[in-house]
């Protein structure tokens, strides 16, 4: 199987799990949009759902989808987000932001009551790291971080270049950055928000309540510490 077809097994693995009525938050990304075109044909069938996007590229695929949307402070508080992972390793730790949404991905995330990752099989890992971390970033401090994570021993490039960098929805850079092997993610990311022009990093810990692999054809669920079968 294609990591595509994996990628459209575990989205549709996340749908069934949503509710009508709900109120989700839609993730940004190839895996993510299989689950937002999946939950538009629900809302087709008569399902009643409201969702807050992760990125103006994500809402413009829901409305394309019928996807009702809400903004966060119209939503309150969200009863399950879906979305998916650049990297996750064996503790649901993960590499986000390839899509550039890390920022708005993560605060969705932290209001929502349960988060789903949907993500084929190639993304699992022993370790993170493999896949550069994204990390947003004020404008005006850009040089100040990148030369303090090359401290690091990282090697951080700025996405788009510096002729035309990419800009996130909220007007930040992205500095993508190559540690190749990620040791202790939870000091990293304490030691990169704390650095001034930090906006936030890729790495998302502790938020995952499920994660949903497409491995073949079929999908695993893994939920905190313990594995099913689905």
């Amino acid at each position: 199987m294609s990591a595509d077809s994996e990628k459209r097994l575990a989205a549709a693995r996340a749908v069934t799990l949503v509710e009508d009525g709900m109120t989700l938050g839609l993730g940004t990304g190839s895996t993510a949009s299989y689950a937002i075109r999946f939950l538009g044909m629900k809302v087709s069938e008569g399902m009643r759902l409201r969702g807050v996007p992760t990125s103006e590229a994500t809402a413009a695929l829901a409305r394309e989808c019928g996807i009702p949307l809400v903004s966060l402070k119209e939503a309150g508080r969200i009863d399950l987000t879906i979305d998916g992972a650049d990297e996750v390793d064996t503790q649901m730790r993960m590499i986000k932001g390839g899509g550039g949404a890390l920022l708005r991905e993560k605060i969705v995330a932290a209001a929502s009551d349960a988060v789903i990752i949907i993500v084929d099989a190639s993304k699992v890992v022993q370790k993170l790291g493999s896949f550069p971390l994204p990390v947003e970033v004020v404008p005006f401090g850009a040089a100040y971080v990148q030369s303090m994570i090359e401290s690091l021993g990282a090697r951080p490039t700025l996405r788009g270049g510096e002729a035309n960098p990419f800009i996130t929805d909220d007007g930040h850079y992205i500095l993508d950055c190559a540690f190749r092997t990620i040791e202790r993610p939870e000091e990293l990311s304490a030691m990169l928000n704390a650095t001034p022009g930090v906006v936030d990093t890729g790495l998302f810990i502790g938020v995952t309540d499920a994660l949903i692999v497409g491995r073949g054809d079929q999908t695993k669920v893994f939920k905190r510490s313990k594995q099913a079968n689905a």
